[in-house]
């Protein structure tokens, strides 16, 4: 397979959606992998062990649909992490207000 040149970003656009998706899915499926070994793994092992396994089973699915569903969010915050204010100033005109 070839592998493609590393691309840098110099600008703050966002990622592709085909590409926001795929990173969804893929975590998503990690996830449920993980799920299904936590299952199997109840399923074969014995004591605590066993019942630590199946909480997880049954816990991991909300988490799975959490943490594919973060991504692509609107709103006021950067790519910095840092929430910006929106600037509620108008903009001079040039023309003098004399009402």
């Amino acid at each position: 397979m070839k592998q493609e040149p590393e691309v840098f970003s110099i600008s703050k656009v966002e990622t592709g959606l085909t590409q926001d998706q795929s990173g969804r899915q893929r975590r998503y499926l990690i996830s449920m992998g993980l799920r299904t070994a936590c299952f199997v793994g109840g399923i074969a092992a014995e004591g605590v062990l066993r019942w630590t396994l199946i909480v997880g089973a049954v816990v991991l699915p909300y988490f799975a649909v959490v943490i594919a569903n973060a991504g692509r969010e609107r709103g006021g915050w950067a790519g910095s992490g840092d929430f910006i204010v929106p600037n509620n100033e108008a903009l001079e005109t040039g023309r003098s207000s004399t009402h």
